[in-house]
């Protein structure tokens, strides 16, 4: 650990899983996982091919959340923080850093995390501080309190909020809310072209798997992102 730079502690530290999963999450995690393996053996009409990309898929995202929980950490020195992620690492020095905030994760429960710290840049862009949360730390509030004071002396100026990054920030912010309508959008078309699919495999009629299961979620997803971004970037910023 480095020397007290005005906080509590030094400003070297390190953050990594020190807490399992709460055994609430876990056990949904278990009952998805249970009716996929379930759908996936049942005899019906869906193609082969499909389980098969259905099943390398899940088993590939199984395998990027276990690299996830073991590898994923942040480091936090001298010249600014990293985050060290399953295939790459992010850095950012004092001087990019804008702020380090602890914000509210929505709707979830009380047996999950509550509270995410999120790294905000110069340019108003954001990304996740790995185990910086109210799960693996005891009071994350303070942690980060102590940490920006810590970090106050390599920065060289002062935390203090400026206009024209809060407006990149809520832009962004915006941005990122389109995209999430978007995605949401794409995946209700997706599930209705499985529906669609289904039936027309079961009443022997042809069908055209890849224009419904790629190409018009893909297609949703693109119109919808254009029009939730626009009508994004026309509300007005609150700083």
């Amino acid at each position: 650990m480095g020397g007290d730079d005005g906080g509590g502690r030094g400003v070297e530290r390190e953050y990594r899983r020190r807490r399992k999963q709460s055994r609430r999450r876990l056990f949904y995690m278990w009952l998805v996982l249970g009716n996929f393996a379930l759908q996936m053996t049942r005899p019906d009409s869906i193609p082969v091919p499909f389980k098969l990309l259905a099943v390398t898929l899940m088993v590939l995202l199984c395998a990027w959340a276990i690299l996830l929980a073991r590898l994923g950490h942040t480091v936090v020195g001298a010249d600014g923080v990293a985050v060290h992620g399953v295939f790459r690492v992010r850095r950012r020095a004092w001087h990019d850093i804008y702020d380090l905030r602890v914000e509210p994760r929505p709707k979830q429960t009380r047996h999950d995390v509550q509270l995410l710290t999120w790294l905000y840049d110069n340019d108003g862009r954001r990304f996740l501080l790995l185990n910086v949360n109210d799960w693996q730390l005891p009071d994350v509030r303070a942690e980060i309190d102590d940490l920006l004071t810590a970090a106050a002396h390599h920065r060289g100026m002062a935390w203090e909020p400026r206009p024209e990054v809060e407006a990149r920030i809520a832009l962004r912010a915006g941005h990122r809310k389109a995209q999430e309508r978007a995605t949401v959008g794409a995946m209700l078309v997706f599930f209705a072209a499985i529906a669609y699919l289904v039936w027309e495999l079961s009443g022997n009629g042809e069908s055209h798997p890849f224009l419904l299961l790629l190409c018009a979620p893909l297609t949703a997803y693109a119109l919808l992102a254009v029009l939730f971004r626009r009508r994004a970037s026309r509300a007005p910023a609150h700083t």
